[in-house]
């Protein structure tokens, strides 16, 4: 016999899956606005949605070239990071 959640338990359940959601909706917001400042977008950049109690954020494909100076900007980010210290 399969265990059925409490009511408890689904409320708890869905509290968990509505914070993982919204921690998605803030993480691509914040990736967003970062690509922005690099004069950067990812059109595919979207929330999937909660998994296991997690946000969890499509990035989507890019071509080469955006792959390429996407990790030139992270890279100048990480190295003014380890100036700060």
């Amino acid at each position: 016999m399969a265990y059925e959640l409490t009511y408890v338990e689904r409320i708890q359940y869905k509290r968990r899956q509505d914070a993982a959601y919204e921690a998605g909706e803030d993480a691509v917001t914040n990736l967003q606005a970062a690509l922005a400042l690099a004069d950067l977008t990812l059109p595919s950049l979207s929330n999937d949605g909660p998994v296991a109690s997690h946000g969890f954020v499509r990035l989507g494909g890019c071509n080469a070239d955006f792959a390429n100076r996407l990790a030139e900007v992270i890279a100048a980010g990480a190295g003014a990071l380890q100036h700060q210290r």
